[in-house]
């Protein structure tokens, strides 16, 4: 009970943090605050129309565990807007950050209807993430950002992938206007390829740090990381069968953490697993394997979904959002989706 009592106030701590973060952005650039990189910062044009989660089924409102919650396609006539590969939500549910993979960071307003359900998105932002220097970041190898974490103390974390790295942007009132920090590198991290980076990254209760990658091994696991007390720790992490692998995580209330897979083929199509990792389970040299809360795929509403965000709702509940990387094709869309967990 006491462990318990710890990890809940912990995330409460966190989610209070999420909150103070994610709003009152314009209030701090009105008082001029912020260094070059919030000087970059832009109002964003949104529409957003709402999703089903099954489109031939309306009545279809339950996939393995989640409760649909609704969703959202968000489309912005700015051609920056898109690739969106990390998320965070505020514990109120009313602003969402994400992180994109050239480089752009952006906050929207959420809406939600009489019944709770996602209803709107708009009054975005957009910014581009900073360098060390204060400058945006130049070119590809460096802007690739593929993860997002929120910390207790306010700062947000960003794994990047191609020139791997993991930088903390320490907090201010408009996201990543202040210049980062670099984490050491986990052992190992600067030689993967460039598609084997940091893809699943979420801050744990105490403080914490669990990166997962999308480099596999022969046994088809992939390499992950602990961070705890200032010190890496290798771990391996093993996705469901039939090639998923991770692409986002989150910490809920209680302190376990839910890791977003995705399988793709063009035999098989494309399918999203969400799966649970026991909190007292996330330790040095173990193999992580998680239990499947859903699995969501064709009929039902989905994309390249590669963020995961969870909160605690107003009712209690647990509360997790979705978002996709449409990779800027027309082919693909920004979908933003809510679901209750039922525990």
């Amino acid at each position: 009970m006491i462990k318990s009592l710890h990890r809940s106030g912990e995330w409460v701590r966190q989610a209070a943090m999420r909150t103070w973060l994610l709003g009152f952005g314009a209030l701090a650039a009105a008082l001029g605050v912020f260094g070059s990189a919030a000087e970059t910062a832009e109002p964003l044009a949104l529409s957003a129309r709402a999703r089903h989660l099954n489109p031939d089924d309306f009545a279809q409102q339950r996939v393995g565990a989640l409760l649909w919650r609704g969703g959202l396609k968000i489309t912005s006539p700015d051609e920056r807007w898109g690739g969106l590969s990390g998320l965070e939500v505020s514990a109120d549910g009313r602003r969402m950050i994400a992180v994109s993979d050239r480089g752009s960071w952006f906050t929207v307003h959420l809406a939600y209807d009489k019944a709770g359900r996602l209803a709107g998105a708009s009054d975005g932002r957009i910014g581009a993430l900073s360098g060390k220097n204060g400058k945006p970041l130049e070119g590809k190898k460096r802007r690739d950002a593929e993860s997002l974490a929120a910390a207790a103390d306010g700062s947000l974390l960003v794994a990047f992938e191609r020139k791997h790295r993991i930088w903390r942007y320490p907090e201010a009132l408009e996201p990543f206007a202040r210049h980062p920090v670099a984490l050491p590198k986990p052992p190992g991290l600067k030689d993967a390829p460039n598609n084997h980076g940091v893809e699943a990254l979420t801050v744990l209760a105490g403080g914490g740090i669990l990166a997962i990658t999308q480099g596999a091994d022969d046994a088809g696991d992939f390499a992950a990381y602990l961070r705890r007390a200032g010190e890496w720790s290798r771990l391996r992490y093993r996705a469901g069968p039939g090639d998923f692998e991770p692409t986002g995580a989150t910490l809920l209330p209680d302190g376990d953490v839910i890791v977003l897979e995705r399988h793709f083929n063009w035999l098989g199509g494309l399918a999203i697993r969400l799966v649970r990792l026991k909190a007292a389970n996330i330790r040095a040299n173990r193999i992580l394997i998680g239990r499947e809360v859903a699995r969501l795929k064709p009929p039902l509403t989905l994309d390249n979904l590669e963020g995961v965000a969870a909160r605690r709702g107003p009712r209690g509940e647990t509360l997790i959002y979705l978002v996709s990387d449409d990779n800027f094709s027309p082919l693909q869309d920004t979908l933003l989706l809510m679901f209750a967990l039922e525990e």
